[in-house]
């Protein structure tokens, strides 16, 4: 990562606060850059922390593209209590004794759970149903369902399981766990359903994002930090690190600048960073009938 005088375009890998919306830390993030050009991959709830993505100046244009890469948590889940929103932030709604709670039983659930699996989204959350944020359908007293959807959760680890009592007296059971999965994903919703599968009920009582694609915490700083030292990765650094790579000579570089759709080597995953001899990034590329169509350029 590189430090330079005016703002450069680029990721900024935020370690996000308790507490925060992923806009409140975009609006931070204003004020740090300088720049109204800010936005962020993917959201991360209020009550979580870790890795929000964030593009300054040219780089939101990738953001679309990051925003659909995989994900990586560590989260505490309560077995024994439901509520509204699926998560600490919500009313608890149902209680149930959950001591008699195996570790067998839970290792079948979250089984059940792993792989290519159908899941209903959180009630209270950003998805559009009809057009309309399901929170405020939620807020407005409708009654609705949310259709299931495909997500794949390529791995859910239990790695402790602990008797505890909730405030209300509740014996219930908490889980660390982590949990790998596809872009789109609620991790609030995995602690429910497991519960649900259980009989006891389930939320979700912490939750940390470790990684989004190839951006892990190890590279992530605190707004603290970032206010003291802005820290933004280049643009080039960052098309490299999360899409295959394709360098093109001198020639190659000013056609693909022009929109000129050249003959394009077949790659496993789209869409395909191009960069010219000097390693400048140039555009994001996808692969159509064998020629390569510009999704966004930067050159």
């Amino acid at each position: 990562m590189t430090q330079q005088s005016s703002t450069p375009d680029g990721l900024v890998i935020v370690d996000k606060p308790s507490g925060f919306t992923s806009h409140d830390v975009v609006a931070k993030m204003r004020g740090i850059a300088r720049t109204r050009r800010v936005g962020h991959a993917g959201t991360l709830d209020p009550m979580a922390t870790g890795v929000l993505v964030l593009g300054v100046e040219r780089a939101t244009k990738l953001l679309g593209h990051l925003a659909l890469t995989e994900k990586e948590y560590l989260g505490t889940i309560r077995l024994g209590q439901d509520t509204v929103t699926d998560d600490a932030e919500g009313e608890i709604i149902t209680s149930a004794d959950a001591s008699a709670v195996t570790r067998d039983a839970v290792d079948a659930g979250v089984a059940a759970l792993s792989g290519k699996i159908m899941q209903v989204p959180s009630k209270v959350s950003a998805i559009k149903i009809d057009g309309k944020r399901s929170y405020a359908r939620v807020r407005g007293g409708e009654e609705f369902e949310i259709p299931a959807r495909p997500v794949t959760v390529s791995s859910f680890q239990v790695y402790d399981l602990r008797a505890a009592v909730a405030e209300n007296g509740t014996p219930v059971v908490d889980l660390v766990v982590s949990v790998v999965c596809s872009s789109g994903t609620y991790v609030r919703a995995l602690a429910r359903d497991l519960g649900a599968g259980l009989g006891v009920g389930g939320h979700l009582t912490a939750l940390r994002r470790t990684r989004v694609g190839p951006y892990a915490l190890d590279g992530a700083r605190t707004l603290d930090q970032l206010q003291k030292e802005l820290t933004v990765m280049p643009i080039a650094e960052a098309a490299s690190a999360a899409f295959a790579r394709w360098d093109v000579d001198e020639k190659r570089a000013q056609l693909l600048l022009n929109g000129v759709r050249l003959d394009m080597p077949a790659y496993d995953t789209a869409p395909v960073a191009a960069f010219d001899p000097s390693g400048r990034f140039l555009a994001l590329l996808e692969e159509q009938h064998g020629k390569a169509k510009s999704l966004a350029v930067f050159g």
